[in-house]
């Protein structure tokens, strides 16, 4: 049967070329179109959030918004399922019709980052947190609630149409979002469901193949960042869960190589995380102006809450005739124009490998570092103004994470699948990677912090002075 084209429009995207989505035109009357949730207030927003928080200041041409991101996110949602649902099909019994599997994958995908606040994940931690909620809890009630009767009635995406008798479930679009906490919570939701997890939470994600492709291209870091044909290519469900054969292991262990490297050269950034602290001086007092309390009892401000609309707010500040604002304006004005009052003065570097932890180390205490780094400083320097930094990246699979388990291996030599952290060629890699630094309001005593945090920490590692 020849596709039907009246339906389909296509998105021009620089990492995936066109993105089909199915539109508004010539559908059944009572059918919604994938067009309308694209193009609902609540997807419309994240035009408004940068996809990297803070790093957009320091990399010119990274200036690409969570909208981009998650159409191609929805976009692999479908190459994913195109590569793998017959193995899923038959890996698990009463598998839904890959139609109605590909809708529910792409939907999760395109709204994953619905409950995003202004910078991102910085938001989670400097806002959310006092609630006990997550951008993803935020998330999955406005799915459930705000979008449920929109999604109920989507029926068909551009590879084909959902059976009569099937219909997109909100809940389980706002579970497949969520991370996996370390108490099980996948009691009432069917075995391919639960498989289907891995595609949002385990290590190589409809998320995570998009952002990193995305994030390398639009920073300048790489253009082609790893190979995510072969991984789509050598991946397939099996009764335990996503599997690679061996054959895929070196692109999936690329994937990983490249994704740490981002952190570490774009989202650990130097004067990323020195814009983060000065961020922290004044997000708490700016969020008192700017919004009301807890989001999910304020939604409707939420959705009008954006980077761009934040940003609007604090920039007027300056001028105001409320010493209070005019104070915290100010301040604003010094981070917009990039002029950021801490300095990196010396860091370190430490991999973490298997049987290594960093809560046996110095790195877990913060505050012990910064009073023992003071106490080998000149008297004359021990009470200047210094901030101390701690930048945490998992580089491999662990099954100590909450997504652990959701991906396996497969070697033709023993033809069982097992998982992915005991792999060997996984164990060559670091666990994880912390980077410690020391920031200043000036390079004059850069030298002398460097050899207090020497001493303080040892000579393994990695250790950098900005001279």
């Amino acid at each position: 049967m020849p596709r039907d084209f009246t339906t389909e429009s296509l998105s021009h995207d620089p990492i995936h070329g066109y993105i089909p989505f199915i539109s508004s035109a010539g559908l059944p009357e009572g059918e919604a179109s994938e067009q309308e949730v694209i193009d609902h207030p609540w997807v419309q927003r994240l035009r408004h959030i940068h996809q990297l928080q803070t790093a957009w200041w320091v990399f010119p041409s990274a200036e690409h918004m969570r909208f981009q991101h998650v159409m191609g996110a929805m976009h692999l949602g479908s190459r994913t399922i195109e590569a793998w649902y017959d193995s899923l099909a038959e890996s698990c019994r009463n598998v839904p019709s890959r139609p109605m599997v590909e809708s529910l994958v792409r939907l999760a995908a395109l709204l994953h980052d619905v409950g995003h606040g202004p910078f991102g994940h910085f938001f989670d931690d400097q806002y959310l947190d006092q609630y006990g909620i997550t951008h993803e809890d935020i998330g999955a009630h406005v799915i459930e609630h705000e979008l449920g009767d929109l999604l109920r009635r989507i029926r068909r995406n551009p590879n084909g149409r959902l059976g009569p008798l099937e219909e997109i479930e909100p809940r389980q679009i706002a579970w497949l979002i969520c991370r996996p906490s370390r108490h099980d919570d996948s009691e009432g939701h069917p075995d391919w469901l639960r498989k289907l997890r891995s595609l949002f939470s385990g290590i190589y994600t409809v998320d995570n193949m998009d952002f990193v492709l995305r994030d390398a291209y639009m920073s300048g870091y790489n253009t082609k960042a790893f190979d995510l044909s072969r991984l789509l290519h050598y991946s397939f469900f099996t009764p335990e869960g996503l599997t690679i054969h061996s054959r895929g292991l070196p692109a999936l262990v690329n994937f990983v190589e490249t994704r740490a490297a981002l952190f570490r050269t774009i989202y650990f950034h130097r004067t990323v995380r020195a814009l983060d602290i000065a961020l922290e001086e004044i997000f708490a007092e700016s969020m008192q102006q700017l919004f009301p309390g807890n989001p999910l009892e304020h939604l409707q401000a939420y959705r009008g809450l954006t980077e761009s609309s934040f940003l609007v707010d604090v920039q007027r500040w300056s001028g105001s005739s409320d010493p209070v604002l005019a104070e915290l304006g100010q301040r604003w004005d010094d981070i917009l124009h990039r002029n950021v009052t801490w300095k990196m003065a010396c860091e370190r570097t430490i991999n973490f490998h298997s049987g290594m932890s960093e809560r046996t180390t110095i790195f877990s205490e913060p505050a012990l570092v910064e009073q023992r780094v003071r106490e080998r400083l000149p008297p004359e320097l021990r009470n200047m103004p210094l901030r101390f930094d701690v930048a945490r990246h998992y580089h491999r699979p662990s099954a100590r994470l909450p997504a652990g388990g959701q991906n396996y291996l497969l070697d033709p030599a023993t033809g069982s699948p097992v998982e992915l952290h005991d792999d060997e060629l996984f164990r060559q890699l670091p666990t994880s990677f912390t980077i410690f630094r020391v920031y200043s309001q000036e390079h004059t005593h850069d030298s002398r912090l460097n050899v207090a945090l020497m001493s303080v920490l040892g000579d393994s590692g990695d250790t950098r002075t900005n001279m």
